[in-house]
C-alpha cells in the first residue's frame, strides 16, 4: 500500500512539475510578446514624432516624411507578426490605415498632411500595448 501511494504521489508529482512548466513557458511566451509590443509600440511613438518634425519641416526636405512612414510600417509589420491579441491587432490596422493616408496625401501633393490620425492612432497602440 505504502509503495501504492508512494508512486502514485510520484505521478502527480511529475505530472504538477509538468503543468508548472508549461505554464511558465506560456507564461514567459506572453510576457515577451508584451515586451515586444511595448518596445515597438515606443518606436513607433518616436517614427511619429519624427514624422510630425518632418511635416513641419517639408518645405526643407519632404523625404524626411516618407522615411518616417516607412518606419512606422516597418514596426507595424514587427507588431503585426507577433501578436495575436485582438486589441492590438485592430490598433495595428488604424495606424497603418492612417499611415496610408498620410502618405497618400503627400503623393497627391499635400506637404503639410493632417497626421493627427497617425498620432491617435499610435497613442491607442501605446494604450494597448502597455499592461
Amino acid at each position: 500500500m505504502a509503495a501504492s501511494r508512494h508512486r502514485r504521489r510520484a505521478r502527480i508529482t511529475a505530472v504538477a512539475a509538468a503543468a508548472a512548466a508549461v505554464a511558465l513557458t506560456t507564461g514567459c511566451d506572453a510576457v515577451n510578446k508584451a515586451l515586444d509590443c511595448v518596445q515597438t509600440a515606443d518606436s513607433i511613438a518616436d517614427s511619429v514624432t519624427d514624422l510630425q518634425q518632418a511635416v513641419e519641416n517639408a518645405a526643407n526636405d519632404p523625404t524626411q516624411a516618407d522615411e518616417s512612414l516607412t518606419s512606422i510600417e516597418k514596426d507595424l509589420n514587427k507588431i503585426g507578426d507577433r501578436t495575436d491579441n485582438a486589441d492590438v491587432n485592430k490598433a495595428v490596422d488604424n495606424l497603418s490605415k492612417a499611415v496610408d493616408n498620410v502618405r497618400t496625401a503627400i503623393k497627391d501633393g499635400d506637404n503639410t498632411p493632417d497626421i493627427t490620425p497617425v498620432t491617435d492612432a499610435a497613442g491607442e497602440l501605446t494604450k494597448v500595448c502597455t499592461p
